[in-house]
């Protein structure tokens, strides 16, 4: 997963070896198995990356589709959740094909998610070779704008939901969710020092279990006295549905974890294909969003919070039982969704730092990273708005335009498939992205304002 100075010297034969051959023609050596040269400390099993998966899309996203789909109605609701669940599980097929493609043609094990970008470059048509670095710097700020607005999205539903949950034991203190994010500055520093993917599967196993028994909790009051279906909107104004892809592409976008997974993997065969990890992960994912905002919005209608959770009874102890529940899922999902960014920044680091200062400077790096999302989260405390927009700029870019660039920038002199339909497919993609990265950057922006003025 690290990239070492084999690996750049690598890329120039790569490089050297595309130019000598014929326009068009694969470059790639089908005999060499990546697979078989990978060398992992702790490789996960296929059950273990199954929850690895499953845990980076089913966070705190998926109690705000009810969010969601009030901003669409329940008709659009539903079918914008299967189109982006298809998109998203889309992207992130190229992504590890391409991949692995660049590692067969290079002859290396494997290549984070950066370094997949950067390959594609330095191995697609010779007029982008000199951008290859500019590619891998975008990628990293990509990722490190995930992280950051992602996880610090985390935060403040972690802290809204300790805020009510105080709030019901401790009258007269109502502390703000500012407050509450600062106590969680110290429990997030400690998660984060985990630093293997195989020690995080228990935490992985436990936050699911968290999320099935807050999920079916949340589906007793959802569908206890369901409302009438007259009550709630079936098509929304359509100046609003910006905010709702914005808020399932952050909901469902896991394809920051999606290269670690994929690369401990003890096998890594499983990962692509039907049935797959990838696709058994996704249809569940896709399923369960559409049940939850659906259902949701349907008991709450236009009434409903940036998370469920925060509709249910607040003097119920089932219902605050599902927000220690959820709080604690949320908790294991950020030092899971801070795995990859700290991996890449790391071995960025690693080799301007003396062997022997290793352990305190990971653990230096890991700490400011959490401190950094704690004080964005306390900068910016509103969590609907917050995750539309760094769904509409930083998930929407790491999870549809940089893979659909790469495999194009990949297969332009190789194989764009039958009637060039490759092109013609990731033009639709990247038209929907542009789509995406505008309109839901002005409903969230506008929405913001309105908000705070």
């Amino acid at each position: 997963m690290q990239q070492s100075s084999e690996d750049v010297s690598g890329g120039r034969v790569c490089v050297a070896s595309t130019v000598a051959l014929n326009v068009g023609k694969e470059d790639k050596d089908d005999t060499y198995n990546p697979f078989e040269h990978r060398n992992v400390a702790y490789p996960t099993s296929t059950t273990g990356s199954f929850f690895h998966l499953l845990k980076s899309s089913l966070g705190s996203g998926i109690l705000a589709m009810p969010a969601a789909f009030k901003h669409t109605g329940l008709i659009p609701g539903c079918i914008g959740t299967v189109l982006v669940g298809i998109i998203a599980t889309h992207c992130v097929h190229i992504l590890v094909k391409t991949s692995r493609e660049l590692c067969r043609e290079c002859k290396t094990a494997s290549l984070t998610y950066t370094d997949t970008c950067m390959k594609a470059f330095e191995l697609g048509p010779k007029r982008l070779t000199p951008y290859a670095g500019y590619m891998r710097q975008f990628a990293d700020y990509a990722m490190a704008g995930v992280c950051l607005g992602g996880t610090s999205v985390y935060v403040i539903f972690i802290a809204s939901s300790l805020k009510d949950i105080m709030d019901h034991f401790i009258q007269g203190q109502n502390y703000s969710v500012e407050i509450y994010c600062a106590m969680l500055l110290l429990p997030l520093i400690l998660i984060t020092q985990v630093r293997y993917l195989k020690f995080l599967v228990p935490f992985s196993i436990l936050a699911n279990l968290c999320l099935i028994l807050t999920f079916a909790v949340t589906c007793y009051y959802t569908f206890e006295e369901l409302p009438d279906i007259t009550n709630t909107k079936l098509i929304a104004g359509i100046q609003n549905w910006p905010l709702f892809v914005s808020t399932a592409i952050f909901a469902m976008e896991g394809i920051n974890v999606v290269m670690p997974v994929e690369n401990e993997m003890a096998n890594p065969e499983h990962f692509l294909g039907c049935p797959s990890v990838l696709t058994v992960t996704m249809s569940s994912v896709a399923i369960l969003y559409g049940i939850v905002g659906l259902f949701g919005y349907m008991k709450y209608g236009d009434e409903v919070l940036g998370s469920i959770t925060l509709n249910l009874p607040p003097d119920e102890a089932l219902a605050l039982s599902a927000k220690i529940l959820v709080a604690i899922a949320v908790f294991f999902t950020y030092c899971l969704q801070m795995y990859a960014p700290m991996d890449i920044l790391w071995s960025r680091l690693k080799h301007k730092v003396n062997k022997k200062y290793y352990n305190i400077s990971q653990i230096m790096l890991r700490a400011l990273s959490v401190s950094l999302t704690v004080i964005l989260a306390v900068a910016v405390p509103d969590l609907e708005l917050l995750i539309g927009l760094v769904g509409a700029i930083f998930f929407s870019t790491l999870g549809i335009f940089i893979p659909v660039l790469v495999e194009t920038v990949y297969k332009w002199e190789r194989n764009l498939g039958k009637w060039r339909y490759i092109i013609w497919k990731n033009a639709a993609l990247m038209l929907f992205y542009l789509v995406v990265l505008m309109s839901g950057c002005y409903s969230s922006i506008s929405q913001i304002i309105i908000r705070f003025s």
